[in-house]
């Protein structure tokens, strides 16, 4: 009987949801939600603390602090539970509320920051307040998931290996486009290691990571008001960007289905799918998406119809927009 002492050790995932039947073609969907922070930043956090402790930068007095708009949060507020380390995390309104309520009962100070920057948003008056924090308190102990080479390398040697082995013929891998952790490991082990699939990244309209203008964005996971350091976009050999309101659609439409997964999951599917409609009418491709997450902590947003029509319009609760995931 399997048995675990630290909620990172059930990181390996080897769970897809097949989606053939759904969209009509070869394509699944590596669901990474199925651990103690239930989504894929368990894996980011685990890194970027390991490579932290191996550094010799945590001491006893430390104090952790990372900004998060929610699921890195909650993961690194796991492990620092478990390991008896004290944790702020830096979000801000658009932060869900049970992610707020799941970081305190973790026992980590939640700090929200309430007025956006003129140029970067909320993610700008986060990370200023984070070097503010540390400039003052030699005890803060930034993890920087923005800069951080453990971020991707997290990825590189466990997430992507996975994917590899499980699908040796792939021919195109979709992967959400936040930080930039988890599509840089995926993407630089492929390309390193000579597997031949597409990368194929995934972004939020309204996201500057690759050039495109900001815009308001209402959805927290993916897509960014600040480019992210560890971005290098020539290892990625595409750019889809996705409307929130495919993504609202989306999730909805595989709730239908019954499979519960999470906004950027909603993101990278709606992506994926229009993506393959323009390059694969042939539907010849075998195609993976990477889902970070799963509904729960959307409950009172994208699975809210009061949330969904203040913020988007009641024409979005039915309308089927999105070729190869709606019909019947």
């Amino acid at each position: 009987m399997p048995a675990i002492s630290m909620p990172h050790e059930t990181l390996e995932s080897n769970t897809y949801v097949d989606l053939r039947a759904i969209t009509g073609r070869d394509f699944h969907l590596k669901c990474e939600g199925f651990n103690f922070a239930g989504s894929v930043k368990m894996r980011t956090a685990a890194g970027l603390i390991s490579a932290a402790e191996r550094d010799g930068l945590i001491k006893p007095d430390s104090i952790l602090i990372e900004s998060s708009s929610g699921n890195l949060g909650l993961a690194i507020a796991a492990i620092s539970a478990n390991k008896g380390m004290r944790f702020v995390c830096v979000t801000d309104p658009k932060c869900n509320r049970s992610t707020k309520s799941l970081l305190q009962a973790l026992g980590a100070e939640v700090i929200v920051v309430s007025a956006p920057e003129t140029e970067g948003g909320y993610l700008s008056a986060r990370l200023d307040y984070v070097r503010n924090k540390c400039a003052g308190d030699a005890r803060y102990v930034w993890l920087n998931q923005y800069a951080n080479p453990a971020s991707w390398t997290s990825h590189y040697e466990t997430t992507a290996v996975e994917i590899a082995k499980d699908f040796p013929d792939l021919d195109v891998l979709f992967v959400g486009a936040g930080t930039g952790g988890t599509l840089m490991g995926c993407a630089r082990y492929f390309r390193e290691n000579g597997h031949q699939a597409k990368i194929v990244a995934v972004d939020a309209c309204g996201s500057v990571s690759f050039g495109g203008a900001p815009g308001k964005r209402m959805i927290p996971g993916l897509g960014t008001g600040v480019r992210p350091q560890l971005l290098d976009p020539s290892f990625v050999d595409d750019v889809i960007h996705v409307p929130e309101p495919d993504t609202v659609r989306c999730c909805r439409a595989l709730a239908r289905k019954g499979f519960l997964l999470g906004g950027s999951t909603g993101t990278v599917v709606s992506g994926a799918v229009k993506w393959l409609e323009l390059h694969d009418p042939q539907r010849r491709l075998r195609a993976v998406g990477i889902s970070p997450d799963l509904a729960d902590r959307y409950a009172h947003t994208i699975y809210d119809d009061h949330w969904v029509v203040e913020n988007f319009g009641a024409e979005v609760l039915d309308s089927p927009t999105i070729p190869g995931l709606y019909e019947s």
